[in-house]
């Protein structure tokens, strides 16, 4: 039998018998009329997962997880407030319920079954998934809670002390708010919470700032695995810098009594706490997951027998607030508000086309204060001699951090951080002088660990920030990319576009570096990135393009609320030379700070007709290099600079190369899912025949005199140049 009839049922005969467990008297202190509406919110919690369980049941509704047996969870709504943001484990519809009755005009039973429907008017996700979440109710929505949203709860805690030194100018969070995020006991083991806690007890050690509740709801088991009694407690309860505290989440005086008092510690001491919750878990995992299949009848009856809404109803009782039978008389009329309310919403359209499903990947505008730049005489004192410098031809490593130190002058909201971006200045000097510039609050040296790197970004650009981080190396993302595929890029879907995570992610990539580090510091593959709806890449080739590149990106976070990722060429970082050693060709001027090239705007070298070679980064240097020898022997040419990988200036391209009669593509990423799949796709349906590719094998990047055996060279460009348009 269906493990939910059977909780309901035992619910139903337990009252009508005045069979509810023991436990103790609730503290006298907590007014009756709060223990009554958080019953209220418990039992709606409850009676929305059986709504949502029979609209599945007849194809309305999709996606059954529900959030029975952590019903404890509205006693620690009401001991936050709701400008605390809130990022919610997804069984937390009674955390959302009852903040919903501090905040006037929300209609909590509408708008989660209109969620469960996945209805085209669901005011959180717009039909996309069924989620908790709710703008007016601070709390951002989130689709995968395995650990992955508590880096970016981590930052948003950080952007708290922050926003209180430096007020940006989209700051939504209270300088007295705190962060709370939650979590299951499984999900407390995955290597993405345990960094996420290491990151606040690190920075709490520290005295800085970090006014977060990790609130781990531990029912004993993930899915099908039991967590070990004493686990959660022996793993968290002596962490450096993080004060534990513990309660019984089937009783919510407790519950409340113990959450209040965490986050009064929160709020006054500014330091983080970790709230450890026991509950149970009622009607197995989600969906059709039957719990009979690996836990025995006696352990699940034992659950059922704790059901949270007895231990309520016992503590009303007991403290003469309700009778067993007023409180059944309160489950029966919301089991009928639900059932009228899904009457109606089950008859709510869906999403039904793909233009539809897409509006939200691409978030809406916002209006930015505008910047006419910092007067000549403060950019003089910030920049120092660096300013005669400007005129002449640098590297692109250089250009790079001065554009940097340009658009933080401009824009105060710009946080910089990463390893080693301060005191060292980046591990290629990008960075260098930015953190004397503008400060330790500015220029933020991390710890190791990529995961809470790109959670910092996340998290500050939900306060207002606009977050410049840095991973080192390209290889290194792939420690952290869920961040950027199951976090950033997908907030803005997943909100309706109510919910932004603006950020110019900095990557040093590719390859060409002579004897260094192999595959983890030589990595050409941007096949991870490319692939996320949403993202803009940029891949400049030369320092100038960097610096106004760079400006754009910022733009396209500041005003476009965009995800945009920078990569950055390492072995073009400190590149002087093209034709001969000495020559300074590939050095630029500084482009004055008011330059920008557009989103999409490529770039087109030559005016030739027999050969394109369209090109980015590393290829396009060594095309430019090739083009000399080709030129020679008479074959006209152009070069084209994508400059953009993602979206693909595919329009541009095409009209740059409609009067050639030959297209050879350089691309220095693996011939197996590069740009240049993408390209040969964009020709051939153009109608262009006469197309070619020079890729980089399908291989890792060896060390030694052999680091770029597996690359496009000069050599196999021209090559590739001379079969093409002699065939």
């Amino acid at each position: 039998m269906d493990r939910a009839v059977i909780v309901h049922q035992n619910f139903l005969r337990r009252l009508e018998q005045n069979d509810l467990p023991n436990g103790p008297m609730p503290d006298p202190a907590i007014p009756p009329a709060q223990l009554v509406e958080i019953f209220r919110s418990q039992v709606l919690s409850r009676q929305l997962d059986r709504t949502s369980r029979a609209m599945h049941s007849v194809g309305k509704g999709f996606y059954t997880i529900g959030s029975s047996g952590h019903e404890g969870m509205a006693a620690v709504a009401e001991a936050l407030r709701p400008t605390d943001m809130a990022f919610l484990h997804y069984r937390d519809a009674a955390f959302q319920i009852q903040r919903s009755m501090q905040v006037p005009g929300q209609s909590p039973v509408w708008d989660m079954l209109m969620s469960f429907r996945t209805a085209k008017a669901d005011p959180i996700s717009g039909g996309r998934h069924k989620v908790l979440g709710s703008r007016a109710l601070n709390i951002p929505p989130q689709t995968s809670t395995i650990a992955s949203h508590l880096p970016k709860a981590v930052g948003a805690a950080y952007s708290l002390g922050l926003a209180r030194r430096s007020t940006p100018e989209h700051q939504c969070l209270p300088d007295d708010s705190i962060v709370m995020c939650s979590f299951g006991d499984a999900s407390s083991n995955h290597s993405t919470a345990q960094g996420a806690i290491n990151t606040a007890c690190w920075t709490s050690f520290q005295s800085v700032p970090l006014p977060i509740i990790f609130v781990c709801e531990d029912n004993g088991i993930g899915i099908s695995v039991p967590t070990p009694r004493g686990w959660v407690a022996a793993n968290f309860s002596n962490r450096p810098g993080l004060r534990y505290f513990t309660c019984n989440g089937l009783d919510m005086a407790e519950t409340l009594t113990v959450s209040q008092a965490a986050a009064d510690y929160v709020r006054r001491t500014r330091k983080p706490a970790f709230l450890h919750i026991t509950t149970v878990r009622l009607y197995g995992h989600a969906g059709s997951d039957v719990e009979m299949t690996y836990r025995d009848k006696a352990s699940i009856e034992m659950s059922e027998a704790n059901d949270p809404l007895l231990h309520s109803v016992r503590i009303l009782r007991d403290a003469n607030i309700k009778s067993a039978s007023q409180s059944l008389e309160v489950y029966n009329e919301i089991e009928g508000i639900c059932t009228r309310v899904s009457v109606e919403v089950m008859e709510q359209p869906a999403l039904s086309t793909a233009a539809e499903v897409m509006e939200s990947i691409i978030p809406p505008t916002r209006s930015c204060l505008p910047s006419n730049g910092p007067s000549a005489a403060r950019r003089a004192e910030v920049f120092g001699n660096d300013i005669k410098q400007m005129s002449e031809p640098q590297p692109m490593n250089r250009l790079i951090g001065w554009a940097l130190s340009d658009l933080m002058l401009s824009h105060p909201e710009i946080i910089v951080a990463g390893e080693d971006v301060g005191r060292k200045g980046g591990v290629y000097g990008v960075t260098q002088k930015l953190q004397n510039r503008f400060g330790p609050d500015r220029v933020i040296d991390t710890l190791l660990d990529e995961q809470s790197i790109l959670g910092l970004a996340i998290g500050m650009a939900h306060n207002g920030f606009v977050p410049v981080p840095e991973i080192q190396f390209l290889a290194y993302l792939h420690n952290a990319e869920d961040q950027l595929r199951g976090e950033a890029a997908t907030l803005s879907f997943f909100s309706d576009g109510q919910y932004t995570n603006p950020m110019v992610l900095r990557i040093a990539g590719l390859g060409y570096q002579k004897g260094f580090g192999g595959h983890f510091h030589n990595d050409n593959s941007l096949a991870v990135l490319r692939d996320i709806p949403g993202i803009i890449i940029a891949c400049p080739s030369n320092g100038a393009d960097a610096a106004m590149m760079l400006r754009e990106s910022v733009r396209l976070a500041r005003e476009e609320q965009r995800v945009v990722v920078f990569v950055e060429p390492i072995a073009l970082y400190p590149m002087r030379d093209l034709d001969e050693s000495g020559d300074g060709a590939w050095l630029t001027s500084y482009p004055a700070p008011d330059q920008r090239i557009g989103l999409g705007e490529i770039a087109v070298c030559g005016e030739g007709t027999d050969l394109a070679i369209v090109s980015y980064a590393n290829g396009y240097y060594l095309s430019t290099k090739a083009s000399k020898e080709l030129k020679d022997k008479g074959i006209n040419l152009r070069l084209i600079d994508m400059r953009w990988l993602a979206p693909l200036p595919a329009e541009a391209i095409l009209e740059a190369t409609k009067d050639c009669k030959n297209v050879l593509i350089v691309d220095e990423c693996r011939r197996t899912g590069s740009q240049s799949e993408e390209l040969m796709a964009l020709f051939t349906e153009a109608g262009h025949s006469r197309i070619a590719r020079v890729t980089a094998e399908d291989s890792f990047i060896a060390t030694g005199p052999a680091y770029a055996a597996t690359l496009p060279s000069t050599d196999s460009i021209i090559a590739a140049a001379n079969a093409l348009v002699t065939s």
